[in-house]
């Protein structure tokens, strides 16, 4: 299709006349309405049905006060794109890109002038606001975002939920709630309409501001929050700068699943040839000090040191894992580590801890090390040491670091320029800066980040591929020791909230879903096949085998699927599901002919009638099926499990029932023809 013409219009700022433009999706359903009237603000619609009404648009700085209220539309200019790019490694290897843009330029009588770019895609839109250079404008300190959402019909929609700026940043189990319940939310908020239609609102491309929450004013009108500095104010930048994408997706449960919009809006790779960063399966020194049985402090159990290291590697070696996650290997953990995080050393191990002939005895093996830098919040103590600490980690082969930031929400530690400590929270500006700072230099290094305790998703792993994964929601800790754990919905939740924004490290496989008792309360709330389904349905280019090796020992014919399972990705398929109901996932592998599937479900058991016209035509496929045997059930019977295999086309539907709280995993291997 050929750009559109740009529109441009010549009136001055002082006009009286509102102006009123629309801009739509290539197949003209969604509709974008931006108009001056009174002030600044925009209505979306979905085939003439109103989704959002009257929202609000602007921002207000200390310097000029409010871009909003007398600000008129003096220029606009409109672009059509369509257009396939690569992804080095992701969900699908290629992705299109095809969206219709309005750039609408606002001025005040004043002359101050801001530009409201919009683009709107077949499943969703964004805009953002860019402030060219202009006087009286060089410093900025932005002190509010006026942007809105006014959700049309708020009174009959449901919402999946968990609250902002709380202690425990984006750990918290989703609510499922009217949206006018909500008072305060993290992103991305997903809400279904009346009708079945569904939306998501996000924000991509977070760089250089304040993270974007939502805070609901009146009932149905959500207001941008951003998160603040210690000292009030949101943002402090200079102009020109432009802000993150505010970001709605729209369509059925599974259309947000499948879109790529987030990625859409955000740069292309700026760090040239990433093809030292590798996808793959990793095991750790992990979750026994969960389970209380190792430590990461030193001492008589403690759980890094090179016998235990080397024992790890082996049994990765003899698995096909790429690498073995150690934590607990550096000085700094004894004590309150989460208070005292200051005493963290990057670069020197604990004397029992043989770092360079662990590096050496895996590299014998083809298995890494996996680096591990935990901060205890304590950043200024980190940066000090992040080039020696990834420089040593270059020096010993080491090409992944998994990064970690415990600490309450608004207790990040910093240290001004003056040496003064300051609380930050984990999404205000200065983190925003530092999470994208360690992964540049990382890049440096040949390093990969996958951060936990993180900024939330914004679709950088586009514009830094190393930014291979992240945590920034409930992971599978929580399992161990969480007070709830996570529920049976928690992973069916997932897919529709949290990971629209991008991948999660959320850990799976626990094979010992009780290691005390099954009516202990700490447990992992599922069957043993639906957490072989988690490696298709919740998607990482990085996948643990959490469990203990010894546990995988037991199931072996099970633990085939997790030996399997890629973790990069031809292409993948949301085939059916509800938020937190049930998800039905297909992916095909990246430069390979079989398909794996995935199906979930929450508490409730299910059957779920799969049509198998996803796989290729002309192709025969053994299909190798895990699932839940007849008597299955997460609370009484959850290691009850079938393996089976069928012969399949694309002509073919397979049935599966899954038990509470169940799954079913499954591997299509292509025949030879």
């Amino acid at each position: 299709m050929r750009a559109m013409l740009p529109l441009l219009l010549m009136l001055g700022p002082a006009s009286v006349l509102a102006q009123s433009l629309a801009v739509s999706s290539p197949d003209g359903k969604l509709t974008f309405t931006l108009s001056d009237d009174d002030t600044p603000h925009y209505q979306v619609s979905r085939e003439g049905r109103a989704l959002l009404g009257d929202s609000a648009l602007g921002l207000s700085m200390l310097e000029i006060g409010d871009m909003g209220p007398g600000y008129r539309i003096v220029k606009a200019a409109r672009h059509h794109s369509d257009s396939q790019w690569e992804q080095p490694w992701g969900e699908r290897h290629y992705v299109q890109d095809n969206h219709n843009e309005l750039a609408a330029t606002f001025a005040n009588d004043a002359g101050q002038r801001f530009v409201l770019r919009v683009r709107v895609f077949d499943d969703g839109l964004g805009f953002r606001y860019e402030v060219p250079a202009q006087p009286h404008l060089s410093t900025v300190n932005i002190t509010d975002e006026r942007t809105e959402f006014r959700i049309a019909g708020s009174d009959k929609v449901t919402a999946w939920s968990i609250p902002a700026r709380q202690w425990d940043r984006y750990e918290y189990p989703y609510r499922t709630s009217t949206l006018e319940a909500v008072q305060s939310a993290q992103t991305p908020l997903t809400m279904k309409l009346p009708g079945g239609v569904h939306l998501s609102i996000h924000e991509a491309a977070l760089v250089n501001y304040a993270a974007m929450t939502l805070n609901q004013r009146r009932p149905g009108v959500l207001k941008a929050d951003l998160t603040p500095w210690s000292d009030g104010i949101k943002v402090k930048t200079a102009a020109p700068f432009m802000s993150p994408w505010r970001t709605i997706e729209v369509g059925s449960a599974t259309d947000l699943v499948n879109s790529s919009l987030i990625l859409n809006l955000n740069e292309p790779n700026k760090l040239g040839d990433v093809s030292w960063v590798k996808p793959g399966k990793y095991i750790g020194i992990w979750w026994a000090m969960h389970l209380g049985r190792m430590t990461w402090g030193s001492g008589l159990h403690h759980g890094a040191t090179t016998a235990n290291a080397e024992r790890y590697m082996d049994f990765a070696a003899r698995y096909g894992f790429d690498g073995v996650l150690v934590e607990g290997w550096n000085q700094g953990w004894d004590g309150d580590w989460v208070k005292n995080g200051d005493k963290f050393s990057f670069t020197q191990p604990y004397p029992d801890f043989d770092i360079k002939a662990i590096t050496a005895y895996g590299a014998g093996k083809g298995v890494k090390l996996i680096g591990h830098h935990e901060t205890g919040g304590h950043v200024s103590n980190y940066e000090a040491q992040l080039d020696d600490a990834m420089a040593l980690y270059q020096r010993l082969g080491v090409s992944q670091v998994k990064t970690g930031y415990v600490a309450d929400g608004g207790e990040i530690d910093r240290r001004d320029a003056k040496g003064i400590r300051r609380h930050e929270w984990h999404d205000g500006q200065f983190m925003v800066n530092h999470y994208q700072k360690v992964v540049t230099e990382a890049a440096k290094y040949h390093i990969a980040i996958n951060s936990h305790e993180p900024i939330k998703d914004t679709g950088l792993r586009r514009t830094y591929p190393n930014w291979i994964s992240r945590e920034g929601a409930r992971g599978q800790e929580y399992n161990a020791w969480g007070t709830p754990p996570n529920s049976p919905e928690h992973t069916v939740m997932l897919p529709f909230t949290r990971l629209l924004a991008g991948p999660m490290d959320f850990t799976p496989g626990i094979f010992d879903l009780a290691p005390t008792d099954l009516k202990d309360g700490n447990r992992v709330q599922t069957t043993l096949a639906k957490q072989l389904a988690l490696y298709v349905t919740i998607y990482s280019p990085i996948q643990m085998a959490a469990d203990l090796p010894e546990n995988y020992q037991k199931h072996l014919d099970a633990f085939q699927f997790i030996r399997d399972v890629p973790t990069d990705w031809e292409e993948s398929k949301a085939l059916a599901g509800a938020v937190g109901d049930y998800l039905v996932m297909a992916r095909k592998a990246r430069g390979g002919k079989d398909w794996y599937l995935g199906a979930i479900t929450d508490e409730q058991a299910r059957v779920l009638p799969v049509k198998l016209d996803f796989l290729d035509s002309g192709t025969r496929y053994e299909a190798q099926i895990y699932r839940d045997g007849a008597k299955a059930d997460w609370q009484s019977n959850p290691y009850d499990y079938v393996i089976e295999k069928k012969t399949v086309s694309r002509s073919d539907t397979l049935t599966l029932k899954l038990a509470t709280s169940g799954g079913a995993a499954i591997r299509f291997k292509a025949l030879e023809q």
